[in-house]
């Protein structure tokens, strides 16, 4: 049954995964005229840090495949999950300031209220993937001190 549903959220990784791609591929290089280059590079900083974060959440499901969850493996993919979020939420927030004058020029005031999203999301994340890393170690440590006392 575990493999059925590991199996079922690695399919949701690779769905998750290929929009993000096809926009890089299609959509952003048509804005390469209109859009200034920090936020061309922007986007694909964070492409890059959200497919690492997306390689890193197989890496997890492998090992809980594996059965080595509790691992010191496990609790690396959390930070290094949790590292591109912070990473995305920071790439945003230096780009609101770019975006500003496309949105007054625009008149499109909600043009900043995107990267708003994205860096509120991108925390949540972060914020969620310390929580689940900090109770793996604890859950870690007290393994292996039960280990040490039998």
């Amino acid at each position: 049954m575990k493999q059925v549903s590991t199996l079922f959220l690695k399919v949701v990784v690779f769905l998750l995964a290929f929009p993000v791609l096809a926009l890089c591929i299609f959509w952003v290089p048509g804005f390469v005229n209109y859009l200034p280059y920090p936020i061309l590079i922007g986007v694909y900083a964070t492409a890059i840090s959200y497919c690492f974060a997306l390689y890193q959440t197989l890496k997890l499901l492998s090992y809980i495949d594996k059965n080595k969850a509790f691992s010191e493996l496990s609790v690396k993919a959390l930070k290094n999950i949790k590292y591109c979020a912070n990473t995305i939420s920071i790439i945003y927030a230096v780009l609101i300031p770019f975006l500003v004058p496309i949105a007054d020029a625009d008149d499109a005031p909600g043009l900043v209220g995107f990267p708003i999203i994205i860096i509120f999301a991108s925390v949540v994340i972060a914020v969620f993937a310390a929580v689940l890393q900090r109770l793996l170690q604890d859950a870690i440590d007290i393994k292996s001190e039960n280990d040490l006392t039998v």
